[in-house]
């Protein structure tokens, strides 16, 4: 298998080649096909089959594969793909009332446009400087780079997020995950620490209190068994 990265409009020639391993197979049919359609092959040297394609527009986008039939089935497949978006794998973790951030890149290809989206439920909502525009601040740092600020977090703007670029032959997204804290839960763990102090004392507390009765009521039966003895 094979990925092929493209932006824009071009000309390319996919090829299958024998690998030497194969070279004792005879009479071989070769099939090209775009996902279930067939398509002819145009050049073919003694171990080599190919084809054009000229990509104008997303229709000839997808994937194409190249099966050799003989006495075994040999397969390649190809991947025509508009550029990956690169997001964050792991959630963006901020607190309430705080700032954060995102960021979308596209490494080695300029879209032609940038969209960000955040995520209702099933539907996708489109941010944009009439969404908000106290709340949303979308900067377009440079043509490969595009920024989403989201001011004064709250739980409710916790969730996925996604940036859509657009370029010639299609679009492609990248996803993003927001995670908004309570203010609450930095302090949880000082105190659960409070609570375990507090409790700790209680015990000592208890202790030294059962300790010092345990030790008047021994005193108490001496001086009595001394009172019963005289």
């Amino acid at each position: 298998e094979k990925n092929i990265t493209l932006d824009s409009a071009a000309r390319i020639e996919l090829s299958c080649r024998l690998d030497n391993k194969y070279s004792h197979l005879k009479s071989l049919q070769v099939t090209w096909k775009r996902g279930n359609e067939t398509i002819r092959h145009i050049n073919k040297t003694e171990n080599s089959w190919s084809i054009q394609l000229r990509i104008l527009d997303n229709s000839k986008m997808g994937s194409y594969s190249c099966t050799l039939k003989g006495e075994e089935e040999i397969s390649a497949m190809f991947h025509l793909q508009v550029p990956k978006i690169e997001g964050k794998e792991k959630p963006i973790v901020s607190y309430e009332g705080d700032t954060a951030v995102m960021i979308c890149k596209s490494l080695g290809y300029t879209p032609i446009a940038w969209t960000w989206y955040m995520t209702n439920g099933s539907e996708q909502i489109a941010i944009n400087d009439s969404l908000l525009a106290d709340k949303y601040v979308i900067n377009r740092i440079s043509a490969n780079v595009t920024h989403l600020k989201i001011l004064k977090l709250t739980t409710e703007d916790d969730g996925v997020y996604w940036c859509e670029a657009a370029f010639e032959l299609g679009k492609s997204k990248g996803k993003l995950k927001l995670k908004v804290l309570s203010l609450m839960v930095p302090l949880k763990p000082f105190l659960a620490i409070v609570a375990e102090v507090v409790i700790l004392v209680g015990i000592v507390f208890l202790y030294e209190m059962y300790s010092k009765k345990k030790e008047k009521c021994a005193e108490d039966e001496k001086e009595f068994d001394q009172v019963e003895q005289l």
